[in-house]
């Protein structure tokens, strides 16, 4: 067996996330609280009663869905006594979720990573004025086919770009809301089943995200960073990386570039992953596996049932 260990993005957050899990170890108990002090907030508490718009928001989001994902790490390790760095061949996540695959392979500590995301979002979310851009998700159309949808809603400054590339049928764009909107009414026209508009804040991993990835690039110069103990499957590149250095610059190209899941799945099959396991928050990314890869064993974790049905199988 060939396991990689992936971590959700945003759109996985629920309110009451992380609650069984502090209520039944110290070890994801000491995640929350640290998180808590890195970031002098209490997001824990956001976290398990909300409200929802709260925790909706991205400067949030994007600290919590780690801290969460972390958690089930810390217990899996402390309380189970699972190695990551020997059961785990690749480590991959969606966005946000690359930020938790790092701090899973050791690449940085978990105080730095709730402060870097929580500069990512705030920086992202302030890139581009609220209504000025968004996104929708195209489904039915590949990667390939999506550019010429792409081009017919490309005029001047009204632009759109593939910012996720999911799976087969299912590619996400994002750009000014003209764009976006014309995308969403003439998607049919190009052999799209539909295309929907998502309920974001801004239009993230497009051109217009250029600020806040100079944000994050200074930022980078100030975190202490350490090379993957695991090989981490880049969103931008769809490959698998260790150097820090190399993770950085990748991380930060990642703010404006295409999130290249389809392709990471693609690297996953062709070097004969058999298990491919989700850590923390909802569902998506195993649903994904599954569709990509009818042969891969796909499963989530989040739950205390979970973790210990997965830590009886490593």
């Amino acid at each position: 067996m060939k396991y990689a260990f992936v971590f959700p993005g945003q759109g996985s957050q629920f309110v009451g996330m992380g609650k069984e899990l502090a209520e039944n170890f110290a070890s994801a108990r000491a995640v929350f609280d640290e998180v808590n002090d890195a970031l002098s907030q209490d997001l824990f508490k956001i976290m398990v009663e909300g409200p929802d718009s709260e925790l909706m928001m991205t400067a949030n989001t994007q600290p919590a869905l780690m801290a969460f994902s972390m958690a089930v790490v810390r217990v899996l390790e402390k309380d189970f006594g699972v190695d990551f760095s020997k059961k785990a061949a690749f480590v991959a996540g969606h966005s946000l979720g690359e930020y938790s695959a790092a701090c899973a392979a050791g690449v940085f500590s978990l105080s730095d990573t709730a402060k870097l995301l929580r500069l990512r979002g705030e920086s992202m979310q302030s890139a581009v004025p609220f209504g000025v851009g968004g996104m929708a998700a195209v489904l039915g159309l590949s990667y390939q086919d999506v550019g010429a949808l792409v081009d017919a809603c490309c005029n001047g400054k009204d632009i759109c770009v593939a910012a996720n590339d999911n799976s087969d049928g299912q590619v996400v764009l994002s750009g000014s809301m003209a764009a976006i909107e014309r995308a969403v009414e003439i998607a049919p026209e190009f052999g799209a089943r539909k295309c929907v508009k998502l309920a974001v804040s801004a239009p993230f991993h497009s051109p217009f995200m250029a600020p806040a990835a100079d944000v994050m690039a200074r930022a980078f110069m100030e975190v202490e960073a350490n090379d993957a103990k695991i090989p981490l499957v880049a969103n931008v590149l769809a490959e698998p990386i260790t150097d820090h250095k190399e993770i950085i610059k990748h991380l930060i190209e990642q703010v404006t570039g295409t999130v290249r899941w389809r392709e990471t799945m693609m690297f996953f099959k062709d070097n004969d992953v058999t298990d491919l396991v989700e850590l923390g928050a909802g569902k998506v990314l195993s649903g994904i596996a599954k569709r990509s890869n009818k042969e891969m064993n796909a499963i989530s974790v989040g739950s205390i049932a979970e973790i210990e049905e997965l830590a009886s199988n490593l």
